[in-house]
């Protein structure tokens, strides 16, 4: 295929070129000229509204029926979801134990323990594992 780029544009092509440059130039004009319109029309607008007294909204006078009192709650007879007494083992690995560190800062419940040491066993494992296999013996 010829490469058409170094060839020089034709009488043709170049009166093509001139004709969508100048419609290109016509549609952005067209654009430039509807977008001030709209502008001149928004600051009309506000022109006008700043001009008016402002006259209160009165909302038309719909009948509408008296809403009804809300009912009161009946008191809740259940027992505590929790009972710091009698724990379940979920809530006692779950639960933030209420006796404090030296320091202020509440200590970690046991299931979060559990999950860091399993996370940092599968950190080292994964660290052995990658040694072992770049050294060429797994």
């Amino acid at each position: 295929m010829a490469d058409t780029t170094s060839a020089p544009l034709t009488d043709e092509e170049r009166a093509e070129l001139e004709a969508l440059r100048a419609e290109k130039a016509a549609r952005e004009e067209a654009e430039r000229a509807r977008k001030e319109r709209a502008e001149l029309e928004a600051l009309r607008a506000e022109s006008r509204a700043a001009q008016q007294p402002a006259q209160p909204v009165q909302p038309a006078e719909a009948p509408t029926a008296p809403k009804p009192a809300p009912r009161p709650r009946p008191a809740d007879d259940r027992p505590p979801v929790v009972d710091p007494d009698n724990l379940t083992f979920g809530q006692r690995m779950v639960m933030t134990p209420d006796d404090t560190d030296d320091d202020g800062i509440p200590r970690m419940p046991p299931a979060q323990k559990i999950i860091i040491a399993v996370v940092f066993i599968f950190v080292i494992a994964g660290a052995v594992w990658i040694g072992l296999s770049n050294a060429g013996i797994v």
